[in-house]
C-alpha cells in the first residue's frame, strides 16, 4: 500500500468527484430520455421520430452542470496530484480536498435542483479557495526552479 497519506486522500475524493460525473452523465441521459430531447438525428429516429431532434432547458442545464465539473474538476485533478508531492500536513491537505469536494457536490445539487441564488455561486466560490490555495503553494514552491 501507498505510504503516502496526502496522496491516498487525494485519491479518496479524486475518485468521489468522478463518480459524481458519472452521476451527472447518467442524470442527463435520463432527462434526455424523459423528455425526448436527443443530440443526434440516430437517437431521435430511435425513438420516435425526428421531431424529437431538439434542444430541451432540462437536458440543457444538466449539461452546464456536467461542463461545469469537467471545467472545475479536471483542474482540481492536477493542483491536488502535484500539491500532493509537495509534502503538505495531512490534515491541511485533507481539508483542502474536503472542502473543494463538498462544494462541487452542492454546487451539482444547487444546479440540478434549482435551488435559490446564490447557492450554487457560494458553492461554487467556496471549492475555488483549496484550488488557489494548492496552486499558490505549488508556485511557491516552483519558483526557486524558473
Amino acid at each position: 500500500m501507498m505510504e503516502n497519506k496526502v496522496f491516498l486522500s487525494f485519491i479518496f475524493y479524486s475518485t468521489i468527484l468522478i463518480l459524481k460525473m458519472y452521476v451527472v452523465a447518467i442524470i442527463t441521459g435520463q432527462v434526455r430520455l424523459r423528455k425526448k430531447a436527443f443530440a443526434n438525428p440516430e437517437d431521435a429516429l430511435r425513438n420516435g421520430g425526428m421531431q424529437f431532434y431538439r434542444q430541451d432547458p432540462d437536458v440543457e442545464r444538466c449539461r452546464r452542470a456536467h461542463r461545469n465539473d469537467m471545467e472545475n474538476i479536471f483542474p482540481f485533478l492536477f493542483l491536488g496530484a502535484i500539491y500532493s508531492l509537495l509534502d503538505p500536513s495531512p490534515a491541511v491537505a485533507r481539508i483542502h480536498f474536503l472542502i473543494f469536494c463538498v462544494g462541487r457536490i452542492i454546487h451539482t445539487i444547487a444546479y440540478l435542483l434549482r435551488l435559490r441564488a446564490p447557492t450554487r455561486s457560494v458553492a461554487y466560490s467556496v471549492a475555488q479557495l483549496p484550488c488557489f490555495s494548492m496552486a499558490l503553494q505549488i508556485l511557491l514552491a516552483t519558483t526557486p526552479y524558473w
